[in-house]
């Protein structure tokens, strides 16, 4: 029992819960304090083979609209014992006889469940994944094609189109092994065969530094003011004629923001942080030095702070 408020007692008083008809009755007067309650507690009951197993699922998994029966087969257990041991010789053959169609369809869908989750991407990039992955299987046109490869790339163009982009040494990471010329030769295939499926080019979406400028700051351990001047900066950037690919930018922009900084950060360490060459950050930065008076904020750094960044 809990305490409540009573409005016929005036005072805190001890309440009865009738879960049968969802009322909250005052212990004292009788009140029918609030009725038709809706119980937010678990209504699980155990439907398991085994009485000491105390395992609460009732239901099988959600439905997916991409499998044939919706991902609603039933697939018949094995059971222990002897007698489990004549049922699965005559059950076994019934349930491998109906073989699932969709298996190799499942198995891909759970490896991009797994890359995605090592990505910690959000569940609308791996459904776009998966709707890609299904699309270029229906084709029935990449048989002997490196399967790693291609479901990274369907990661990739998700990715892309959802506008949270990741680099490709990003993906390559999760990829089981594929590399980054397999996932980009999978990729430009995928966009070639979706291209002669709908008859018009795949939109995939631009590519701005800002987009990964927030989690290299914190792969790199930078602070939300330097953060902030980052973000500031490659924004601003954006009206320049800055002929550099957006991930090297951001690797650049955060070098000039840690050495205006007092957390001065070594350029390695941005290397690794970011998955850009120190070459391409060093020329990265020699294209934004002439700039940097009018993009990094005011308030972040002064013009004496600026004079002292060494020259490229």
């Amino acid at each position: 029992m809990t305490d409540a408020f009573c409005s016929d007692c005036k005072k805190l008083t001890e309440v009865v819960f009738d879960h049968s008809a969802g009322d909250t009755v005052c212990s004292e007067c009788g009140l029918v304090l609030e009725s038709h309650s809706i119980d937010e507690t678990s209504e699980w009951r155990t439907f398991a083979n085994e009485s000491n197993d105390n395992d609460p699922v009732r239901v099988g998994g959600p439905s997916n609209p991409l499998l044939t029966d919706g991902g609603l087969s039933t697939v018949i257990a094995k059971p222990n014992g002897t007698v489990g041991e004549f049922l699965t010789s005559s059950l076994g053959r019934w349930q491998n006889r109906g073989s699932n169609p969709d298996r190799g369809l499942i198995l891909a869908f759970k490896t991009i469940a797994t890359m995605s989750d090592r990505l910690g991407l959000v569940a609308t990039i791996k459904d776009r994944a998966n709707e890609i992955y299904k699309k270029v299987e229906d084709q029935k046109s990449s048989k002997g094609r490196n399967q790693d490869a291609l479901l990274a790339a369907c990661l990739y163009i998700a990715c892309r189109q959802e506008d949270k982009p990741r680099t490709v040494k990003e993906i390559c990471s999760v990829a089981n092994g594929a590399t980054k010329k397999e996932i980009g030769r999978a990729k430009e295939y995928i966009v070639k065969q979706l291209g002669l499926e709908n008859g018009q080019s795949v939109e995939m979406g631009a590519i701005h530094a800002a987009d990964f400028m927030r989690r290299f700051c914190s792969n790199v351990g930078m602070n939300n003011q330097a953060v902030k001047a980052a973000q500031e900066a490659v924004q601003k950037s954006e009206e320049f004629d800055i002929r550099r690919s957006p991930i090297s930018i951001a690797a650049a922009f955060i070098y000039i923001i840690t050495q205006l900084s007092d957390d001065k950060k070594p350029l390695r360490d941005i290397s690794l942080a970011t998955g850009v060459a120190e070459g391409t950050i060093r020329n990265s930065y020699k294209d934004l030095y002439p700039h940097i008076s009018k993009i990094i904020p005011s308030w972040y750094a002064k013009e004496e702070d600026l004079k002292n960044l060494c020259s490229p």
